[in-house]
């Protein structure tokens, strides 16, 4: 499984070639509280969306807690992309380490 920490995503976030971000949970998690310039295909809408994504591009898959992007970033993984991470822990794990501000749920 290709993860990426919440330090190191932050550090990619403030580079100069920023991976594109895919939120995948439902709207209502959106809501409440999300990473910026994320693009949202809920989980269950991802296999009829896959052409949105460039497989070329690195992704960052994130959830609330990287259960279901981890399974988006094996499903992708499958269909030939190949620069797909899972942010482990998920935003909670963001808010907790890299972002206090943010609203956890």
């Amino acid at each position: 499984m290709n993860e990426i920490t919440p330090q190191e995503l932050k550090a990619r976030l403030a580079g100069a070639e920023r991976p594109l971000l895919l939120d995948v949970r439902q709207e209502w998690e959106t809501r409440l509280c999300r990473l910026d310039n994320s693009v949202h295909i809920p989980i269950e809408e991802i296999e009829l969306r896959t052409e949105e994504l460039n497989q070329e591009d690195e992704i960052v898959i994130y959830c609330h807690q990287g259960v279901r992007s981890a399974a988006v970033a094996e499903y992708l993984r499958s269909l030939g992309f190949g620069n797909v991470k899972n942010l482990a822990g998920g935003l909670d794990s963001w808010a907790r380490t890299v972002d206090p501000t943010m609203r956890r749920y």
